[in-house]
C-alpha cells in the first residue's frame, strides 16, 4: 500500500515532447503522484488539452508558467488559471510585491466566485540552474545566492503567497525565518542513483523532505526510466527507509 504522506509531496514534471507521452505518464503514475506539473514546454505545445486530460483522471495539476509581468496582466492571468482548474501555479518573486499581490487577488476572487478552494500560489525565488558564479559574474549581484533567495521568500510571504519554489539548500532557513506553514516546493531533486543533469543545487528526495520540503519535483529520473513504476517505488522506498515514515 502506498504511503499517502509521500504521495502528497510528490510533484511529477511532465517535461516531455508529445501529448501522448504526457498522457501515458499521467495514466501510469497517477497513483504515485500527488500533483502533475505542466511546464512551458508542454503547455505551449498542447495547452488545455493536457490540463483537461489530467483533470479527467481526477488528478491535481500545477501550472508552472512562472508569471512575470505588470500587476494587472498577472491578475487577469491568475483569474484564468483558476478557471482552468489549477491546484498550483507560480509567479516570479522578482516581479515585485504589487505583482504578487495582484496574483493572489485574482486567484482568490475567482475561487470565491466559483465557491472553490483557492490554488496554492508559489513564488519562484532563484532557479536551481543559477549558481553562485552566475549570480556574481553574469548578474553582477554581490550576494550569496541562498540568502538572496530567502530575501525573495520574505517578500512572497508579505504579498500573501502560500510559499515558494526554492532549492533544498534554502528550505531550513526559509522555514526558520517564515514559519512551518509557509510552503516550500523543491525542484532539483535527484534520487541517489540518478544523474545531476543541468541543475546545480540538488538534493535527494529524502534529504529535501528531511530539511522540511512540503513538495518535491521529480523529473527525468522517473520519466526517462525504462520502468517508471519501479523507479517511483525505489524513490518511495528510499524516502521511507531514510525518514522512517509510518504508513
Amino acid at each position: 500500500m502506498l504511503n499517502n504522506k509521500i504521495k502528497e509531496k510528490i510533484v511529477l514534471a511532465l517535461d516531455v515532447e508529445t501529448i501522448e507521452e504526457a498522457k501515458e505518464l499521467v495514466e501510469e503514475l497517477k497513483d504515485y503522484t500527488g500533483t502533475f506539473k505542466v511546464g512551458l514546454q508542454l503547455f505551449m505545445g498542447y495547452g488545455l488539452e493536457i490540463v483537461n486530460y489530467i483533470l479527467s483522471k481526477n488528478a491535481n495539476f500545477f501550472l508552472d508558467v512562472k508569471l512575470h509581468d505588470i500587476p494587472n496582466t498577472v491578475q487577469k492571468a491568475s483569474e484564468n488559471i483558476v478557471l482552468r482548474g489549477a491546484n498550483f501555479f507560480n509567479v516570479h518573486c522578482t516581479g515585485g510585491l504589487e505583482m504578487m499581490r495582484a496574483a493572489r487577488k485574482g486567484a482568490d476572487d475567482t475561487a470565491e466566485k466559483l465557491n472553490k478552494k483557492p490554488p496554492v500560489i508559489l513564488g519562484v525565488t532563484m532557479l536551481t540552474s543559477i549558481s553562485q558564479e552566475v549570480m556574481e559574474k553574469e548578474f553582477k549581484v554581490d550576494k550569496n545566492v541562498s540568502s538572496f533567495a530567502i530575501s525573495l521568500a520574505k517578500l512572497a510571504k508579505e504579498a500573501g503567497l502560500d510559499g515558494v519554489v526554492a532549492s533544498a539548500v534554502e528550505v531550513e532557513n526559509i522555514k526558520k525565518e517564515l514559519g512551518e506553514d509557509f510552503k516550500v516546493l523543491c525542484p532539483g531533486i535527484r534520487p541517489k542513483w540518478s544523474l545531476k543533469d543541468d541543475q546545480k543545487r540538488i538534493a535527494t528526495p529524502s534529504e529535501a523532505i528531511k530539511r522540511g520540503a512540503d513538495y518535491i519535483v521529480l523529473g527525468r529520473a522517473v520519466t526517462k526510466a525504462q520502468n517508471k513504476i519501479e523507479a517511483m517505488e525505489k524513490i518511495y522506498k528510499e524516502i521511507e527507509e531514510e525518514l522512517c515514515l509510518q504508513h
